[in-house]
């Protein structure tokens, strides 16, 4: 699908418009510091996308605010006495040099240990915790779906894992298929149910409205609150390009 790209400044705020083949115009506020996006169909002219974007600038400029306040952690050297996140309690690294298997494992309340063969650089260290991260994610998923499929009454033909840099979520309504970023094994465990159960709950509401905000008071009536945590929880270190 070919795009057209226009830059624009709407309120004191930059903002690229990107003109798609698409029914509906999307806003979207992406991390690290809030940049503006807006996907527009083609048939709206330039005046209606400015209006609509102003007619979101309080929105925009509320979610700006969150990005600048999240804590943001320094880049990552994998290297000992570094801390690290798991399900929401923070950790020190203790790295060790083996000359058997190389693994990562909790030991006691407070440390994190990793087994590397000597001479590993940061990457390599970097992918061993990713996939540990990665198979601890994966084993919370089939526990959550258990309890909540028969509950909302809808079933997940799949559910998969990814890093990503502008959802936690997202759902895939035709497949029934369900992505969580892998960001999520880091954060508090309420925060993992509440993006599974949000995703979850577009099997039966496809958009962000009043139905959609009704059926997830319903089922989990704190969600807000998770929705919260989950946002003034530390945002990992990255490389922001898109």
């Amino acid at each position: 699908m070919s795009t057209e790209r226009l830059e624009i400044e709407v309120g004191g705020i930059p903002v690229e418009i990107h003109r798609k083949g698409i029914r509906n115009l999307h806003v979207g506020v992406y991390p690290p510091d809030g940049r503006v996006r807006v996907a527009a169909p083609r048939r709206m002219d330039d005046e209606a996308v400015r209006l609509a974007i102003v007619s979101r600038l309080g929105w925009i400029r509320r979610q700006q605010r969150e990005f600048g306040r999240q804590v943001r952690e320094s880049a990552r050297e994998m290297s000992t006495g570094e801390s690290h996140y798991y399900r929401g309690r923070r950790y020190r690294l203790d790295v060790v040099e083996t000359s058997g298997r190389e693994g990562v494992r909790l030991v006691g309340n407070s440390r994190l240990e990793m087994c590397v063969c000597a001479g590993s650089d940061v990457s390599h260290r970097q992918r061993l915790l990713e996939r540990w991260y990665r198979d601890r994610l994966r084993e919370r998923i089939p526990d959550l779906l258990g309890r909540w499929e028969p509950i909302i009454g809808e079933s997940v033909s799949e559910c998969r894992i990814k890093r990503m840099k502008t959802r936690w979520g997202s759902c895939n309504i035709e497949a029934r298929r369900i992505w969580l970023n892998l960001e999520l094994i880091r954060k508090p465990p309420g925060c993992l149910e509440y993006i599974l159960v949000h995703e979850m709950v577009h099997l039966l509401e496809r958009h962000h409205n009043d139905r959609f905000r009704q059926l997830m008071d319903a089922f989990l009536p704190d969600w807000r609150l998770r929705r919260d945590e989950l946002n003034r929880a530390p945002l990992a270190h990255e490389d922001w390009r898109y």
